[in-house]
């Protein structure tokens, strides 16, 4: 028996020591971006390709990395500051919002040609595909506007007073969720994809820009500003439930609902990874990236958080490539 239980305290310390050791984030590339100036944008990742596509808003670029090899492919040129990028499916395509022009175009997959430009609304910027609707959803000036990807015609709208960053879409519902960060004060809206209206209007934290949702948990976690924060917010109600102190500067955050984390991506410089207890956050461990780095992508099929690093202080733009397949704790 003694024996038996100094064996099970040996098991659970060396357990402890692989948990300790284990990075929950572990740094496998750095694909550079040659040529590449100006701030950087929002990302998106194709399946079948294993494209990694990169919105290059300061080099009016859309940005072509092969995320298998690790390298860089293509600079497709011709947009006018890329904002929010998209995958279309469906329709084999790219959807890419133009902030300067207030246009969204679609990228075919295969030629990396653009198919067709519609204009939207001013400073057109995050982009969204519903599958169920076969439509894409743009944030612009005055609302959540629906594009029909194969005519490119704008078919429907939510109408908004301002102008929504970050958004969600429900899977199941039909909800929509989205940020409206003002200079005095900020609000988080839901609206409704079958009535086509908002829902509610809810005070929000200062500077909300990213979002997350856990659909079936009912909970949005929020990225602020002002004061650099985490808020979870019941999604129902639109109560702020808590907040965390987190990196400065975040324009994009992720949930991992396999591993009950949060990835804030700040341009302070680092990666906020956060374990989720219920309601609770804890901070696993902050790991340094790059000044100005605050745009990524999470990509759940292959266990991989993209972080989008821009052109400063004499280093070029590139991509680091983080990987969470080797760890298997909280």
């Amino acid at each position: 028996m003694i024996r038996a239980a100094r064996g099970l305290v040996i098991l659970a310390v060396f357990a402890t020591a692989v948990s300790a050791q284990t990075p929950p984030l572990r740094a496998a590339a750095t694909i550079p971006l040659p040529d590449v100036a100006g701030r950087i944008d929002h990302l998106a990742y194709e399946p079948a390709t294993q494209h990694l596509f990169v919105a290059a808003l300061g080099n009016n670029t859309v940005e072509v990395v092969d995320a298998g090899t690790n390298t860089h492919l293509r600079s497709l040129k011709g947009f006018h500051e890329p904002q929010g990028l998209a995958i279309v499916p469906d329709v084999n395509g790219i959807a890419v919002a133009n902030g300067g022009t207030g246009t969204l175009q679609l990228i075919d997959s295969t030629s990396l040609q653009v198919r067709w430009t519609t204009p939207i609304a001013g400073d057109a910027d995050n982009v969204r595909y519903d599958a169920g609707s076969k439509r894409i959803f743009v944030a612009a000036v005055g609302g959540l506007y629906a594009v029909d990807p194969s005519t490119g015609k704008v078919t429907s709208k939510i109408a908004i007073d301002g102008h929504p960053e970050s958004f969600q879409l429900e899977q199941q519902g039909s909800r929509v969720f989205a940020n409206l960060p003002g200079l005095i004060s900020s609000q988080l809206i839901a609206g409704d994809r079958a009535s086509w209206s908002v829902q509610s209007k809810w005070s929000s934290c200062s500077g909300n820009y990213p979002m997350a949702l856990d659909e079936t948990g009912h909970r949005l976690f929020v990225g602020c500003r002002r004061p650099a924060s985490l808020a979870t917010v019941d999604n129902q109600s639109g109560r702020i439930i808590g907040t965390f102190s987190t990196v400065g500067d975040t324009d994009d955050l992720f949930y991992d609902a396999d591993r009950q984390r949060i990835y804030v991506i700040g341009g302070e410089g680092a990666v906020d990874i956060l374990a989720r207890d219920g309601d609770s956050v804890r901070r696993i461990v902050r790991v340094t990236t790059r000044d100005g780095a605050r745009t990524g992508l999470w990509v759940p099929s292959i266990k991989k958080l993209f972080v989008a690093a821009p052109a400063r202080g004499g280093a070029g733009a590139e991509i680091r490539v983080f990987d969470a397949s080797t760890d298997d704790f909280r």
